[in-house]
């Protein structure tokens, strides 16, 4: 089972997606998957997320209702800033932002 579908059943927690990858790179699980699919993502969720943590429940909430990872960006961008741990990590999501014509 992939990470995001697991984690929107509650069969895992987000902070969980370490052990995801961990079995992944050790070959354990999910072998003939890239690791992006493996977890469930889209290419460029999977590449938001590997520089920015901090967006993983928008990536959930955009799967659990369908949306795109765009839109749930676009509607939650003070919360996403609040969100990251440091000044330098809503820097970065603020760069990625502007970079996709989303501010």
């Amino acid at each position: 089972m992939r990470f995001i579908e697991a984690c929107l059943k509650g069969d895992v927690l987000e902070e969980e997606i370490d052990q995801f990858v961990e079995a992944w790179h050790e070959g354990r699980e999910g072998k003939d998957l890239e690791l992006h699919e493996f977890l469930g993502m889209e290419w460029r969720e999977y590449q938001l997320w590997s520089t920015s943590p901090s967006v993983l429940p928008f990536i959930l909430t955009a799967h659990k209702y369908g949306t795109s990872l765009d839109a749930e960006l676009n509607r939650n961008r003070a919360a996403m800033a609040a969100r990251a741990p440091s000044v330098a990590e809503a820097e970065k999501v603020e760069a990625w932002l502007r970079s996709m014509s989303k501010i």
